[in-house]
């Protein structure tokens, strides 16, 4: 076994985000959580050091957050995902622990259900405001990392059992919405570009997951690739 059996502190208090940290270097982890206990709103309840203690813990804590690694012993953070996630009753999410210009295996943690990724040595702020926006379902990739994904997929042979189209229930406003969230604009970028406020954008975000019954605004990148809806950049 690994440096570390599964290590859980208990269920996060009333009002705090609950994280479940998952890497199989235990310097990380303790880099982890020295900078998240000290933020109010954040809980760390537990630490894996690969991905079937991850899944052990994940069971039993619920958090509201995995930080996942990449790459592990036993079992790896993409298959850890992809279980954990396989559970559509689960209302956890998993961020990934990578290092993106290193790693070949994140485009398939995302099409796994991963909410986004976090690059290691991001600045501790980063890690913190990551942690918020997947916690309330915004967008864990800016825009520019939001479009090299999308180039990743158009270089990529697409799939062609895709399903029937459910972008069709959509409304034409949350169609339009979808392709330019697709696309990797903000919130108000698509506000600007369909001449409504914010709010409204949200609302239309909001019916899009909804709808599709998509996680998150990442989720919705790769529905729209894999649909048809995004065929190019800008």
């Amino acid at each position: 076994m690994s440096d570390s059996v599964a290590r859980a502190a208990g269920s996060p208090t009333a009002g705090t985000i609950g994280v479940l940290i998952v890497d199989d270097q235990a310097l990380v982890r303790a880099g982890f959580r020295m900078i998240l206990e000290i933020e109010p709103d954040i809980t760390v309840v537990g630490e894996a050091a690969d991905g079937a203690e991850a899944l052990e813990l994940a069971a039993r804590l619920r958090p509201d957050i995995v930080l996942m690694d990449v790459r592990m012993p036993a079992m790896d953070g993409i298959e850890a995902t992809r279980r954990l996630l396989a559970d559509r009753t689960t209302r956890s999410r998993v961020i990934m622990l990578t290092t993106f210009d290193t790693d070949q295996y994140v485009f398939d943690a995302l099409r796994a259900g991963a909410s986004g990724f976090l690059i290691k040595d991001a600045r501790p702020e980063l890690l913190v405001a990551g942690i918020r926006a997947a916690h309330s379902g915004e967008s864990l990739l800016a825009p520019s990392v939001t479009r090299r994904m999308i180039e990743s997929f158009l270089q990529r042979p697409r799939t062609t059992d895709a399903g029937p189209a459910r972008h069709e229930t959509l409304t034409a406003r949350e169609q339009e919405t979808l392709r330019l969230l697709a696309r990797g604009l903000t919130n108000s970028e698509i506000a600007s570009t369909l001449f409504v406020s914010e709010t409204t954008v949200k609302t239309h975000v909001g019916h899009v997951l909804m709808k599709l019954g998509l996680r998150d605004r990442v989720q919705a990148v790769i529905y729209a690739y894999e649909a048809g809806l995004v065929t190019r950049l800008g």
